[in-house]
């Protein structure tokens, strides 16, 4: 076996960088290719506005774009909720700007759209690092409130489409939400936050090829840091019990790397990051119990090659949830051959995520289209 790189000790041996990918977008910034054919030029063929809009609850204001389609018209519309780690209302990355993909594709074929800046993220208020995935709903429910002011929204037909951890709050809002007329699930998890990070950790070890031992052992390892996380309330005393465990168990794991350095900067970052009232809510949330109270209709999509939400398992979640609900209009996608940020890719692995110039998947967007214009006619 190869000796791994300084990138797969930190995906590997830093687990928290594994939720990183699960919840958001790759923290790659190394290469980057400079060339985005799929980023949209004016002039548009459509209506753009800057708007704001306030979350009373939070008492800070968001701030965003409304694509409207040209021409009169009462438009079915779509919020777009970003996946974990601060974003703006492009979730620019990595040279990438998704969202302004999918908003520009949606409002050409008469969807309206907004997105905005998370909270604390350019013009719009807020602390991001305070706040979690239960803060970021209250955002999007407020978002609802903004769309069913404008006169040229049909106000029964908005609906939420969330990529991520973005699939996490989207059900969420929609289900304590009359207002949610369709959910889109773009990679969104639907079994458990501990399981959901082991599982996303043995996926990427297996696709590198470590042995089998050494997988199960840091399955061991790490699903003892997430049972600290899961029990715990008092940050203070979580920090402590984290630190105790890392200093006992983290050595163990050199199987994978005889970089010291390395080690010692997974005891920080781990205690950090898992002590992080973000990470503590995801940790412990279950998507299940919220995902059987969405009556609404969901389009669940997920790349074949998404090795940090894989499709059998997390889609086997959301039937499970839908059955018991009894929410007959649910429909699961597996896309082939898509990574986790719905591009063409030919492993699937996170160093892909900054090589590629496709930003997102025609077919994934056309899918996405059709859908919503199905349901809502």
């Amino acid at each position: 076996m190869k000796k791994p790189s300084q990138f797969e000790i930190v995906c590997i041996i830093l687990v928290i960088a594994a939720f990183v990918f699960l919840f958001g977008r790759s923290i790659l910034r190394e290469e980057k290719v400079t060339f985005m054919p799929q980023e949209p030029k004016p002039p548009f063929p459509y209506l753009q506005e800057y708007i704001t809009f306030e979350n009373p609850r939070a008492k800070i204001k968001l701030a965003g774009t409304l694509t409207l389609p040209a021409g009169e018209g009462n438009f079915p519309a779509v919020i777009l909720i970003s996946g974990g780690g601060p974003s703006d209302r492009n979730v620019e990355s990595m040279g990438h700007k998704p969202f302004l993909v999918i908003a520009d594709h949606l409002t050409r074929n008469g969807i309206a759209v907004l997105r905005f800046d998370d909270r604390g993220v350019k013009l719009s208020q807020g602390d991001y690092l305070s706040a979690t995935s239960a803060d970021f709903a209250d955002d999007v429910e407020s978002a609802i409130g903004y769309l069913k002011t404008r006169k040229e929204i049909n106000s029964r037909q908005i609906g939420l489409a969330g990529h991520s951890e973005g699939g996490l709050i989207a059900p969420i809002v929609a289900a304590r939400s009359q207002d949610v007329a369709f959910v889109i699930m773009l990679a969104g998890p639907g079994i458990p936050g501990d399981s959901s990070i082991l599982l996303q950790m043995a996926v990427l070890q297996r696709v590198r090829k470590y042995p089998e031992g050494q997988i199960q052992h840091a399955q061991a390892v790490f699903g003892g840091v997430l049972n600290i996380v899961k029990h715990s309330s008092d940050r203070t005393i979580l920090r402590e019990r984290l630190k105790q465990y890392i200093n006992a168990n983290l050595d163990s794991l050199a199987a994978f790397t005889s970089d010291s350095a390395s080690l010692a900067q997974a005891r920080t970052t781990v205690i950090k990051n898992f002590s992080s009232v973000w990470t503590q809510f995801l940790v412990k949330w279950n998507p299940a119990p919220t995902l059987e109270k969405v009556t609404c209709p969901i389009l669940a999509l997920i790349g074949e090659k998404d090795y940090q939400v894989p499709a059998r398992e997390h889609f086997s979640g959301i039937r499970r949830a839908a059955q018991k609900s009894g929410n007959k209009n649910v429909k699961l996608v597996e896309l082939p051959n898509l990574n986790h940020l719905f591009q063409n890719s030919k492993t699937g692995g996170p160093e892909e995520y900054y090589k590629t110039a496709e930003t997102f998947s025609p077919v994934a967007l056309a899918e996405m289209t059709n859908w919503i214009l199905q349901t809502t006619h």
